[in-house]
């Protein structure tokens, strides 16, 4: 007895197109309109946005835990959110992909989910719902860098870039910057 091994994907597309040409057989279709259904069954899997979601907040609204921030803890969290259509979150829908190393940390960033207000995705011009993979980062002003961070560790003197998914600072720490944002991040102003 021969046993085969092949792979799944494979097999996934085999039976598609198996299934669309058994119904072509049966239904004793013209080979074109075979076509125009592979091409129908191909065209309505979902695709990604051409324009992707912006967040609309000013300022992150993650807060940072007060107790880990007396601590000096860091840490950073990845968030998986659901946006409709409109670019309205689904709190109840987001779920912690990558925990940091405290839990504080993850429950700080769901909470602040809740706030977060963003522009829809669209696809050919249209609004689409999309879940988003979303990071945040942890970084108090005056903890040590964290392996695996940019090599871009700004000192007081350098100018911080903006627009970079950083938790807010809590009320009494002392600084007068109301948030820190994610070393390393994109920005259009010039690093030193």
């Amino acid at each position: 007895m021969t046993v085969w091994r092949v792979r799944v994907g494979w097999v996934a597309r085999a039976v598609a197109t198996g299934a669309v040409a058994t119904f072509a057989l049966s239904a004793c279709i013209s080979q074109d309109e075979a076509k125009k259904l592979v091409e129908g069954f191909e065209s309505s899997r979902p695709s990604r946005p051409d324009g992707l979601p912006v967040m609309l907040n000013r300022q992150m609204p993650v807060r940072y835990p007060p107790l880990l921030y007396a601590q000096r803890a860091q840490g950073n969290v990845t968030l998986r959110i659901f946006l409709d259509s409109t670019g309205r979150v689904h709190p109840e829908s987001t779920r912690v992909i990558e925990p940091s190393t405290d839990a504080l940390f993850d429950s700080a960033a769901v909470a602040g989910v809740r706030e977060m207000r963003f522009s829809p995705a669209t696809r050919h011009g249209t609004p689409v719902a999309v879940t988003i993979l979303f990071p945040v980062y942890f970084r108090h002003p005056l903890g040590a860098p964290i392996p695996g961070d940019s090599i871009l560790h700004l000192g007081s003197d350098s100018v911080r870039p903006s627009g970079a998914a950083g938790a807010t600072l809590p009320a009494n720490a002392g600084s007068t910057s109301t948030s820190r944002p994610v070393p390393g991040a994109p920005s259009s102003k010039a690093v030193k």
